[in-house]
C-alpha cells in the first residue's frame, strides 16, 4: 500500500517505520526542517525497544512537496492546530480513492478533513502507542499498543477493515471498533490528564502518579469528560477508563514516559493542543451548562506556561 505519514514526528515516525518495516510504501511528510533534512541524509534512526535501527525513508517539508504520489492511505499525525495546513500541502497527493486515517487527539478533526477528501473516505481512529523524540531523525520506540479505527461513514466497513489489516501485519495492533467516538473520549481522557498535568508539574506519568493528590485530579477531570460526552451520547465506563489511566503509572512499562504535551513544551518550546483536549471540554460545558473547572483551570494554566516560556 501507498502510505503518506502527515506529521512525522514521534509517533508517525513510530507508524512509518513500522508500515516500512512490512513492506508498504511509505513516505514522510512533516514541518520541521531540521528533521525532514537529518531523515534525508542519514535515515531515520531509531530505537525500538532496545533494538537500533536505520530505515530509508523519504521524508519531504510540507511547504516545498515535489512529489508524485498517489496515496492509497493518509495517516494524519500533525498537532490539531496544524492539521488545516498539512491537508492543504498534501492536496496534490489525494485522488478520488485516498483514505484518511485521523489519529489526532482530541475532537472534532474531521470537519477540517471533509474540505479535502468525501466523507466516505475518512476514517478515525486513536492509538494507545507511545514515542519519542531523541533530536532531528531520531527516536525513541518502546513498549507496546493498538489502534482502533472506524470509517466515518455508514457502509464503508470493508474499507476500514482493510486498513486495520494492514496496520496489524505491520506490528501496530489494529482492530475495527464498532463505536469509535467511545474510544476517542477513553483517549481524550488519557490525554486530559497525563497530557496537562505532567506538562505542567514537568514530571513523567509515575512521577505524578505516586502522588497522594494524583488519583483525586484525575477522577475530578474524568468526570467533567463523562458528563460532556454523555450529552453527546457516550457513556464512559469511568471505572475502566480511571483503570487505564492509573495503569500510566507503572515504572515497568511506560511510568517512566513524559507524554508528547510535556514533549511539545518544555522539552521543544512548542505550544500545545490543549485548546482541542480539555479546553474543548470546557467550550462543550458552556455549550450543554455543564461545570468544567479542573479542565478550564488546566487549559489556562497551560497557556500561562505556554506565554512564560515563549512557546511558538
Amino acid at each position: 500500500m501507498k502510505i503518506v505519514i502527515a506529521g512525522a514526528g514521534a509517533m508517525g515516525s513510530r507508524f512509518g517505520l513500522m508500515l516500512h518495516r512490512a513492506g508498504n510504501e511509505v513516505i514522510l511528510v512533516d514541518g520541521w526542517a531540521d528533521h525532514v533534512n537529518a531523515i534525508n541524509e542519514n535515515g531515520l534512526k531509531a530505537n525500538l525497544n532496545g533494538e537500533e535501527v536505520v530505515a530509508s525513508l523519504p521524508a519531504f517539508h510540507k511547504d516545498y512537496l515535489e512529489k508524485e504520489f498517489a496515496a492509497d492511505l493518509v495517516i494524519v499525525f500533525t498537532k490539531a492546530m496544524q492539521l488545516e495546513g498539512m491537508m492543504q500541502s498534501i492536496k496534490e497527493l489525494l485522488y478520488d480513492e485516498t483514505k484518511v486515517l485521523c489519529l489526532l487527539n482530541g475532537i472534532g478533526h474531521e470537519e477540517v478533513i471533509e474540505k479535502y477528501v468525501p466523507l466516505n473516505n475518512i476514517l478515525l481512529g486513536n492509538t494507545m502507542w507511545t514515542a519519542g523524540m531523541v533530536g532531528p531523525g531520531e527516536v525513541k520506540l518502546f513498549g507496546n499498543g493498538s489502534v482502533d479505527l472506524q470509517n466515518l461513514a455508514p457502509g464503508q466497513e470493508e474499507i476500514a477493515k482493510e486498513v486495520a489489516t494492514v496496520l496489524t501485519e505491520a506490528g501496530l495492533n489494529a482492530k475495527y471498533s464498532e463505536n469509535i467516538l467511545y474510544s476517542i473520549y477513553k483517549k481524550a481522557c488519557v490525554n486530559g490528564t497525563m497530557n496537562g498535568l505532567c506538562t505542567i508539574l514537568d514530571v513523567n506519568m509515575a512521577g505524578f502518579g505516586e502522588t497522594k493528590e494524583a488519583d483525586a485530579i484525575v477522577e475530578a477531570i474524568v468526570a467533567e469528560f463523562a458528563s460532556v460526552a454523555k450529552v453527546e451520547g457516550v457513556e464512559l465506563n469511568v471505572p475502566e477508563v480511571l483503570a487505564q489511566i492509573k495503569g500510566c503509572y507503572n515504572r515497568e512499562t511506560i511510568g517512566e514516559h513524559f507524554p508528547s504535551m510535556h514533549q511539545d513544551l518544555i522539552t521543544n518550546n512548542r505550544l500545545t493542543e490543549i485548546d482541542y483536549i480539555n479546553g474543548a471540554v470546557a467550550r462543550k460545558g458552556l455549550k450543554y451548562d455543564i461545570a468544567t473547572p479542573y479542565c478550564t483551570f488546566l487549559t489556562q494554566l497551560v497557556h500561562v506556561k505556554e506565554q512564560i516560556l515563549g512557546a511558538k
